[in-house]
């Protein structure tokens, strides 16, 4: 262990379904490249949309390319709490028996059936990062990070594969717990 490890703090953000785009920025709209993102890719969208809550609205929420088969909702659960929703920890991707939620943009709404979660913590790794590090996707890891709020991640998922480059991802109120911002390095302590 004691591989090192970049941290990419995740913001609550919305992938779509390319039905779902179409129905919130109208018919044949494609996503529009804001800033490109670390794992190969994935990129941040122009494209904004409002999520309905219960008890609110988070507005001008950014949509992640490329879509998806399935629309995703990720938020922290302060964001969670604040619009009166209750979201499960989960993988990305991982989506049956997820609350629903509603999106607004400029063209539409659309109602999800499933797909609102809080992230799992996770690392991503190229297999070779992963063969560096002794670690598999899908292995359990323990993190520990530096700086003036040090603390231990415990249950971090690795995600490994030829689609993943090296980078610790974590939602903002993990990141705000442990003092973190983007590109600081954590260290890779244990495995499960």
């Amino acid at each position: 262990m004691g591989y090192k490890v970049e941290t990419g703090i995740s913001n609550k953000h919305v992938h779509l379904s390319g039905a779902d785009l179409e129905k919130l920025f109208g018919a044949g709209h494609k996503l529009t490249l804001k800033k490109e993102l670390k794992q190969p890719g994935q990129y941040a969208a122009e494209e904004l949309v409002d999520i309905v809550g219960p008890k609110g609205t988070l507005k001008g929420v950014r949509v992640l390319g490329p879509t998806r088969k399935e629309s995703q909702v990720e938020l922290a659960m302060t964001d969670a709490r604040t619009i009166g929703l209750s979201l499960p920890v989960r993988e990305s991707g991982v989506l049956d028996g997820s609350p629903g939620v509603k999106l607004a943009g400029p063209a539409g709404e659309v109602e999800l059936a499933q797909g609102a979660i809080i992230a799992l913590r996770h690392i991503h790794l190229s297999p070779a990062e992963a063969s560096e590090a002794g670690v598999r996707d899908k292995d359990w890891v323990s993190v520990k990070t530096s700086g003036t709020r040090p603390l231990i991640f415990e249950n971090v998922l690795i995600r490994s594969g030829d689609a993943h480059t090296r980078e610790f991802h974590v939602d903002t109120d993990e990141g705000n717990a442990a003092g973190l911002k983007n590109d600081d390095f954590v260290e890779i302590i244990g495995k499960k």
